[in-house]
């Protein structure tokens, strides 16, 4: 199976290089020719369980060198999806599938501005991907789940054949038939942590050593599960907690999420697609949000201060 990875970064290159150690044929798109270099010249470094492994792997910096593939794996940041599925039409044959994985809601939406609806699939996953140098990463999948499913429901062949794909490869994979309330359970995941990681700085160890910021967590979580039960979205996780113990379950002391990663970075984080989702949508649905609404307040501010 070609698999084009649009996205490689921490958790693309973890997913990605599980893949190729499988035997498909899997390319890592990043937009940065430094990086790609590297991965040419000295391979992808996996630490899984605290042993590091390296894996020989395809790299490129522009969906040109790569050609159609069976399946378009997206995990570029949100804010990030209608510039990368606009440059990367030659990934696109007729046969070709996307996948998004994505942290937030509503990317089918963007992407299918530029692929045709018919062709994009959704997921969620709670494999985990860490920087710890060029190259190097931490790759959190033992143990942990990824989910994928059609828009409409159905049970497709292409879907479960990307599901025994994945599971063969170590990524235990399953098939949803209710893919937004999978979505939605993600969403959860991560507006219990996401933000007050990015927030304070911690890494999952030292936030789960912390009573108040677990309270906080909660608060958050419980309003995002108001705003899915105003849509009509039934939701796996049904209990606060388990969102927030799910968030850090099978990742080390050191694990730091997305967001925290995007503001050492000097980036903009996911947050708007995250918490500001629930914001937006509590607005509209008349369901009050405030713990996530200044959990988003003092995010943007943060990301101003960090990229001034």
């Amino acid at each position: 199976m070609k698999i084009a990875v649009l996205g490689a970064g921490s958790l693309g290159c973890a997913m990605g290089g599980v893949l190729t150690e499988a035997g498909h044929e899997v390319w890592l798109i990043n937009r940065h020719a430094d990086r790609v270099e590297h991965l040419r010249r000295r391979g992808l470094v996996m630490r899984v369980d605290g042993v590091d492994r390296t894996v020989a792997v395809r790299a490129a910096t522009r969906a040109e060198e790569v050609g159609p593939a069976d399946w378009v794996l997206v995990l570029v940041k949100s804010f990030d999806t209608e510039a990368a599925i606009a440059s990367a039409q030659a990934l696109l044959g007729p046969q070709t599938s996307v996948l998004s994985l994505q942290n937030g809601v509503g990317h089918e939406d963007i992407l299918a501005r530029h692929v045709d609806r018919s062709r994009i699939v959704v997921g969620r996953t709670y494999v985990g991907g860490s920087p710890l140098g060029p190259g190097h990463v931490i790759a959190g999948y033992q143990g942990k789940d990824t989910h994928i499913g059609e828009l409409d429901g159905h049970l497709s062949r292409r879907v479960q054949d990307l599901a025994q794909a994945f599971g063969a490869a170590g990524l235990q994979t399953q098939v949803s038939t209710h893919i937004l309330g999978t979505v939605w359970d993600k969403l959860l995941i991560n507006v219990a942590t996401g933000a007050i990681t990015a927030i304070t700085g911690l890494t999952y160890g030292q936030l789960y050593q912390s009573a108040e910021l677990q309270a906080v967590g909660l608060a958050a979580v419980r309003e995002a599960m108001a705003v899915a039960a105003a849509q009509g979205i039934a939701l796996s996780i049904t209990d606060p907690l388990l969102a927030w113990t799910k968030a850090g379950a099978g990742l080390g002391h050191d694990f730091k999420t997305s967001m925290l990663q995007s503001i050492e970075k000097g980036s903009i984080t996911e947050v708007d697609h995250v918490n500001g989702a629930v914001v937006r949508l509590g607005e509209r649905l008349g369901v009050a949000t405030p713990v996530n609404g200044t959990l988003l307040a003092l995010l943007k501010a943060l990301e101003a201060t960090s990229m001034a």
